[in-house]
């Protein structure tokens, strides 16, 4: 059993695992948005917290943590100058994966992972309001009124 094992294994070797992460999240960062195999993309996601994560404490440590992984420092800069700013106010959560299809060869699930954009540009409506599907309260005072009773015909008696 693989309890409390994080991350998938991809059927590669651990160094062959950690290249290809590295590539990807580096590739991630760099263009905003890649797309890649749905399993690969979910656990792309997260790698590319992680790292915006170093890049919002901005300190010396994080900035050698995120060198140790990504692999041009332009990234790294763009990381720690562009995308901190952009998500400072952001808990957490700084990228979207969207299925996008199968692949012709091997029928393999595709999906694109992308950084969101900037606030109020785009945005998606994460207010929590009505849910799909589900019907809202009307207010008080459009509530349907009762209707009148009308009088009822007499039955003829034979």
């Amino acid at each position: 059993m693989r309890h409390l094992k994080a991350g998938k294994k991809f059927n590669r070797s651990p160094s062959h695992r950690w290249a290809l992460l590295r590539n990807m999240v580096t590739s991630l960062l760099r263009h905003e948005r890649i797309e890649t195999t749905d399993p690969k993309a979910k656990e792309l996601r997260r790698w590319a917290d992680w790292m915006i994560g170093l890049g919002k404490q901005g300190t010396l440590h994080a900035r050698r943590q995120a060198l140790a992984i990504l692999q041009d420092d332009a990234v790294v800069h763009k990381v720690f100058d562009t995308l901190a700013a952009r998500f400072k106010e952001r808990p957490g959560g700084y990228t979207r994966v969207v299925k996008i299809g199968w692949r012709h060869g091997d029928h393999a699930p595709l999906s694109m992972i992308e950084l969101l954009p900037v606030d109020g540009a785009g945005k998606a409506d994460t207010s929590g309001g009505a849910k799909k599907g589900r019907k809202t309260a009307r207010p008080k005072a459009e509530a349907k009124k009762p209707a009148a009773a009308k009088p009822r015909a007499k039955k003829a008696t034979a």
